[in-house]
């Protein structure tokens, strides 16, 4: 006889305020337990110093969150100078300290940031989640290992200090994915010629999310159920800027079935993918792999809804 899975049938997307001191995946399995559903995942680590928002797929939803992974982001960090840390940030053992000047030259500073504002080629931190050989960096740091690691090409859209202090600045980043503001804050240290490491991290926005309706787990907790539950998004919230495909219920159903379908005319693009509607029910992913044939690729499960 096939085993049940434990829990109930949650579908949607919490806006979760991450508290500092305690890793993604616990937070994640808290929120799981409050709703006490069958199936989450998060859509991007977030360190356990740092806070903010963490958007969490419950059912369904978990089907689309790479579209999370892969969205651009907003951070908010406060870069310390003069020191440097193993982990780029304060959670770390100092490696070096430099004599700070007695006045910080914002001047200098700004010539600094345009240098690292655009496109540009970061080499990850040892300790990340990344993997060699099926290991993760971090374990292989806190080894004391040190592995070579290629640089990757990411975009810092734009960049703002301000909360300027004697030992460092606050700096708001809007950045592509896989962007790694302990890197780009050490790296801006040593243009410095001073060194630098993060002693605060916020995560403000995500994709098409940003703060304002971000909640923490202990205002969760003294939700009633119903009212918990009105705090999820629908699965499509990630999907926005997906272009939107209504189809009749024959249409539905074939797509429903795993079988491409031919239609009268769309305006999609061959390759592109849309969100699949019928009525006002979201039905999940779609791409136009012919002219004017519409394939599924990522479907809801509709009994589970």
């Amino acid at each position: 006889m096939a085993r049940r899975r434990k829990g109930l049938p949650i579908n949607g997307v919490l806006l979760l305020d991450k508290a500092a001191g305690m890793s993604s995946n616990h937070a994640l399995q808290r929120a799981r337990r409050l709703y006490q559903a069958r199936k989450a995942g998060h859509t991007g680590t977030l360190d356990p110093m740092a806070t903010g928002l963490l958007p969490v797929c419950f059912g369904e939803a978990t089907k689309f969150s790479a579209h999370l992974l892969d969205a651009d982001k907003v951070y908010r960090t406060r870069v310390k100078l003069g020191e440097t840390t193993d982990t780029g940030d304060a959670e770390g053992e100092i490696l070096q300290r430099r004599a700070l000047p007695d006045a910080l030259d914002r001047g200098a500073v700004e010539s600094v940031l345009e240098r690292f504002r655009g496109e540009i080629d970061q080499v990850p931190p040892m300790y990340s989640a990344l993997k060699h050989q099926g290991r993760k960096l971090y374990e292989l740091a806190r080894e004391g290992k040190t592995i070579a690691r290629a640089p990757r090409r990411v975009t810092v859209y734009d960049m703002r200090p301000f909360g300027w202090a004697d030992d460092g600045f606050w700096l708001e980043v809007r950045c592509s994915k896989g962007t790694y503001i302990r890197t780009l804050a050490e790296d801006i240290g040593e243009a410095l010629g001073v060194g630098a490491h993060i002693n605060a991290l916020e995560r403000l926005e995500t994709g098409p999310f940003d703060s304002a309706r971000r909640i923490s787990l202990e205002t969760l907790e003294q939700m009633d159920e119903p009212t918990r539950l009105a705090q999820l998004l629908p699965a499509d919230v990630m999907l926005e800027h997906l272009p939107k495909l209504g189809v009749s219920d024959a249409v539905a159903t074939r797509l429903l079935h795993g079988q491409p379908v031919t239609v009268p005319e769309t305006a999609l693009e061959a390759g592109a993918q849309a969100r699949l509607y019928r009525d006002q029910s979201f039905l999940g992913l779609v791409e136009l792999t012919g002219q004017c044939e519409i394939t599924p690729r990522r479907l809801i499960d509709t009994a589970s809804i």
